[in-house]
Formats: C-alpha cells, structure tokens, sequence
C-alpha cells in the first residue's frame, strides 16, 4: 500500500483530491502515508480520525497534502463546515471514509476503493476509478 501510495503521490498536484473508502484496516492511512512520501511534505501520517483534519507542509517544491478522515461526520454540513474546499486548489487533498460527502470538493477526483483479501494474509485489491477531465484516462502507472 506504501509503495502504491508513494508513487500515485509523485503523480499528484496541487488541486487534486482523492476518496479513500475501505474497512476499517483496510490500508487507507498506509495508502496516504506512501502518498505523502511522494508528495515530500512533512510527517508525520497517521489516522486523522479524531482531530478530522490535518494540513502537512511541503519540504520542497509541490503542493501540502490535506488528510481528512469523514468517519465521525455527520453529513455534507459538517465537512463544509472544515473548509476544505478554501485549500484544496493549493493543496493534494485525501479524504478517508468520503464516499458520498466528499465528491463534491472538487470537479474531478480519484475514488480508491481498497477491499481486504479473503484469506489471513495481507493482500488487497484495489479498484481506482478517475472521475473528471484531469483523471479521463488514468495514467499507467495506475492502471
């Protein structure tokens, strides 16, 4: 999941944003944290489930990465309510449990649905689906 994330990070720009939706331990937190070592901003990565958002500064040239994680919202209100959209032109926004409150954020998005494997190893399987101009046709390292 960290190695998928870190190089879907070196794909990412200012303004785009991505849905995380998967069980709880599915890997979306994992997945983020080898995003933000793609992005290079500042650590570190973990669950933003109870502060509900966190803003992580570059190191170097490139967009901060905004982590959210919708799980404790309420509804669309209360994740306005966070201002997301204010950032998000500027920043790589990633949105944990978003599926349904969180589309609306920007005009095209990256949903990443990540299912656990049926057996008692680590293994996921992994569906991304590009929504809007920017992702019309993912590109091949995603595929």
């Amino acid at each position: 999941m960290r190695s998928l994330g870190a190089r879907l990070g070196a794909l990412l720009r200012a303004g785009d944003l991505l849905v995380l939706t998967g069980d709880l331990g599915a890997g979306k937190t994992t997945l983020t944290q080898g995003i933000a070592e793609g992005l290079k901003v500042r650590g570190p990565i973990t669950s933003p489930t109870f502060v509900i958002a966190r803003v992580h500064p570059p190191l170097a040239d490139g967009p901060a990465l905004v982590h959210a994680d919708a799980y404790r919202l309420g509804g669309f209100a209360e994740l306005d309510d966070l201002d997301l959209d204010a950032i998000a032109e500027d920043s790589v926004t990633v949105v944990e449990w978003g599926r349904g409150l969180a589309e609306g954020l920007a005009d095209g998005r990256l949903e990443v649905i990540i299912e656990r494997g049926d057996d008692a190893s680590e293994t996921r399987e992994l569906k991304i689906i590009g929504v809007g101009e920017r992702w019309s046709g993912l590109p091949a390292e995603l595929a």
